[in-house]
């Protein structure tokens, strides 16, 4: 027995057939419970206000309201809410897109079981879950977008993740200790927990401490935030 809290779950998806596979995968999994279904993005930005979900499964191409638009209504209604986009092609802007709007992560659909759990697991303790190789691609990739949504101006879309306008990184940046700048670097680069402890010679749970604190007082969601926030900062 675990006194682990059970992990509340919406599968969103238009096929009934992927949503069927998922929910068999996941209800052998211990600490997981299906908690509703949608077939379109309409249903699932519904389907999270009655439910309050702890993590969405999120498809992306839908007909209708597409996963983008409902991920984006999703975290605007309910922030606790953690969305987990899944996709058929990695690395597709997508998946970027997916994650300005406001999802925590993403993954592949033929991810095998044992990963699927750990990336939910992983979003709904308010981690990412996105590979560091994988941030490092969509930076490469698509950190032009980023640098754009920088400098928009106010009353402008640019993203759930709010990057920061020009303006606002360097007084934000400035509410951090050395230490913690440094770790927010080394997010932005892809590393882990495990690879910044390394790389500053720290402990694993101080490093999560670092990073708890660099997002309480850059007022980021998550680590997927954090890079968003570095790079139109110029910090990577």
């Amino acid at each position: 027995m675990t006194d682990e809290p059970v992990i509340r779950l919406l599968l969103v998806d238009d096929q009934q057939l992927i949503r069927l596979g998922m929910r068999m995968v996941l209800d052998a999994q211990p600490g997981f419970e299906v908690v509703g279904e949608a077939g379109d993005g309409r249903a699932a930005v519904d389907e999270a206000a009655r439910l309050n979900p702890d993590v969405v499964l999120m498809d992306v191409r839908m007909p209708g309201m597409d996963g983008i638009e409902a991920t984006r209504a999703i975290v605007a209604a309910n922030p606790r809410s953690r969305i987990l986009i899944l996709t058929t092609f990695d690395l597709d802007e997508y998946a970027f897109a997916g994650l300005e709007a406001g999802a925590s992560g993403f993954l592949l659909k033929d991810a095998r079981p044992a990963e699927l759990a750990a990336a939910i697991r992983a979003v709904a303790s308010g981690d990412a879950a996105v590979s560091p190789r994988v941030t490092r691609k969509l930076l490469e990739l698509f950190g032009p977008q980023l640098g754009a949504s920088a400098g928009q101006t106010p009353g402008t879309d640019a993203g759930a993740h709010h990057a920061p306008r020009a303006g606002q990184a360097p007084n934000a940046l400035g509410t951090l200790t050395e230490r913690e700048r440094e770790v927010l670097v080394a997010m932005a680069e892809g590393l882990t927990n495990s690879e910044i402890a390394a790389r500053f010679h720290l402990s694993e749970s101080t490093v999560k401490t670092h990073v708890g604190r660099v997002l309480m007082k850059l007022e980021l969601r998550d680590r997927v935030q954090a890079v968003i926030f570095a790079y139109s900062a110029g910090l990577v």
